[in-house]
């Protein structure tokens, strides 16, 4: 089989494929139109947020039998239009999962205790303990919507903290020893810390709004290591100066380009997220929360692991 590598990647990968006796070509530098005259030459394309792989692209890798992709997510594929051309879309939540998890409780951490802050304040000189005082996340309510692959993950650092950790998921019977699955209606009745680990899909796409925000019984903490887009970041910035978001962690954000690697390319900077910038109850981070060392070869790994158990079951 011949594979189109279109992102670089963990160097596991390519030695990994060449080693099974697969033909790996490299391109990482050429333009849309030009990959797409040549994909008629690839059994299978490995990806990250490069190209949106929409119709016109998938109807040009005419004999395309998968798409793997290096990542947690598939939202940069159309997939429905790819499984209806029957070709096979690899992806590997598993590989940076720990990494999201522990990032997300970093996040959370810091903001409790106003590290971002406090650290800022110590280099300009200033030594203010007081108005640093942190709060314990010892017996706080931590609600988790998306109970998949990254919420278990999150649910799971939360073991040596004496916390309810509570989970909501559209999928029935998700919920483990690490977090008791419960209505959306009674999560936001209890939770002190709500983190988000869902999909980006049209129903999760700007689910927390105005009216998710209100339905909140008392003040929360809000933390996003999933896609921005399932974010108002105008209704969100509103939330924070009214108190009903007492802070904000967020390593994505509702106006980064598909690609996930650009935020600051446009022009002009919008208004709420001039806003989001100077507030010392948020932080932010560039989409770096299953960006590790460790996950890094974990995820080419899980994708070399799965591309040969794909190309086993064609042989049986």
């Amino acid at each position: 089989m011949k594979i189109l590598h279109l992102d670089t990647n963990h160097p596991l990968l390519l030695e990994s494929l060449n080693s099974a006796g697969y033909k790996n070509v490299e391109n990482y530098t050429g333009d849309r139109e030009e990959i797409e005259k040549m994909l008629h030459e690839f059994d299978g394309i490995v990806i990250r947020s490069r190209f949106l792989l929409d119709q016109d692209f998938l109807d040009a890798a005419k004999n395309l039998k998968f798409i793997a992709r290096v990542g947690a997510g598939l939202e940069n594929i159309d997939e429905a239009y790819a499984r209806k051309k029957k070709i096979k879309l690899i992806s590997a939540p598993e590989g940076n999962r720990q990494a999201v998890g522990e990032h997300t409780l970093g996040m959370l951490l810091s903001l409790f205790n106003k590290l971002n802050r406090a650290d800022a304040e110590v280099r300009e000189g200033m030594w203010n303990r007081e108005t640093n005082r942190g709060i314990e996340l010892d017996g706080k309510t931590v609600g988790i919507i998306g109970y998949g692959n990254m919420g278990k993950s999150f649910a799971k650092t939360m073991r040596g903290f004496n916390c309810t950790v509570l989970c909501y998921d559209i999928l029935e019977g998700v919920g483990n020893s690490d977090a008791t699955q419960v209505s959306l209606k009674t999560l936001q009745e209890m939770s002190d810390v709500v983190s988000l680990h869902t999909p980006w899909t049209p129903r999760t796409n700007q689910m927390v709004n105005e009216a998710f925000i209100s339905a909140f019984s008392k003040p929360f903490w809000f933390l996003n290591t999933a896609r921005g887009k399932s974010v108002v970041t105008s209704d969100l910035v509103a939330a924070l100066n009214n108190g009903k978001i007492l802070g904000a962690g967020l390593d994505v954000l509702e106006y980064e380009h598909s690609s996930f690697e650009l935020l600051f390319s446009d022009d002009e900077v919008p208004k709420p997220l001039k806003e989001l910038l100077q507030m010392d109850n948020v932080q932010l981070t560039p989409h770096i929360a299953g960006w590790t060392v460790e996950s890094k070869k974990k995820l080419a790994q899980i994708v070399v692991e799965k591309i040969l158990a794909l190309n086993k079951g064609r042989r049986k």
